[in-house]
């Protein structure tokens, strides 16, 4: 992912000029965290939908059935929304993951009883929205850091203890590889659009990163994908 100097986010395009009032204690109560919730369901639903850049705080505040003041005093610009809109994401991912773990049983061929569950997961509009603001932070510095705590989280501890326990006997670089190839693989279909046969396409590929990720955990030595 590219890196870069933050630069504010500012408003949606058609939240300018507005002014917010001012808060006097915003997310404190139990009204207000409700209100709050309906805000990031709203986001995480029109991110899926309709794009990042089309839902703007306007058009969440509107789904969320609030006013465009009431908006406001929650959220007075859109790196506020982000900023908080953002570990909400997060938190799903990470419990829809957790539940997907505790769901898997245990055994030899946990492997791809793994890489199935994740695949599942990847089209959850928890993943679905992230992925959006993956794509959208490309070129959006602000989003960019404000995503990097979730990414690194999701990526060095989450997805090592809730999902890719593949370990059968790898270990070091070579688990890493086998997670790293499951995981990209997948993300990166998921990512794909298959213009024909894609049912069986995706179902070929499935099977060859099964395969792959079983190889990788192996006991001992095994060249034909890891030189050693």
């Amino acid at each position: 992912m590219m890196r870069g100097t933050a630069k504010a986010l500012g408003p949606a395009p058609d939240d300018r000029g507005a002014r917010a009032p001012e808060p006097a204690a915003a997310g404190n109560s139990r009204k207000s965290q409700r209100t709050r919730l309906r805000i990031f369901e709203a986001a995480q639903a029109l991110f899926v939908e309709i794009g990042y850049h089309a839902a703007t705080n306007a058009r969440i505040a509107e789904v969320a059935g609030m006013t465009r003041g009431a908006m406001l005093y929650h959220f007075a610009t859109r790196e506020e929304l982000m900023a908080a809109v953002v570990p909400f994401i997060q938190a799903r991912r990470a419990t829809l993951l957790q539940e997907a773990a505790e769901s898997l049983p245990h055994g030899p061929d946990r492997g791809d009883r793994v890489i199935e569950a994740y695949w599942g997961l990847l089209s959850e509009p928890a993943f679905v929205a992230f992925t959006e603001l993956e794509a959208a932070a490309r070129t959006d510095a602000a989003l960019r850091e404000i995503l990097r705590p979730a990414e690194e989280a999701f990526d060095q501890a989450q997805m090592v203890e809730n999902m890719f326990e593949l370990v059968q006997g790898a270990r070091g670089a070579r688990f890493q590889a086998s997670r790293d190839l499951a995981r990209f693989m997948l993300e990166g279909l998921a990512r794909a659009h298959l213009t024909y046969d894609a049912e069986a396409r995706t179902e070929n590929l499935l099977t060859v990163v099964k395969r792959a990720a079983r190889n990788l955990n192996r006991k001992g030595a095994d060249t034909s994908l890891w030189p050693e």
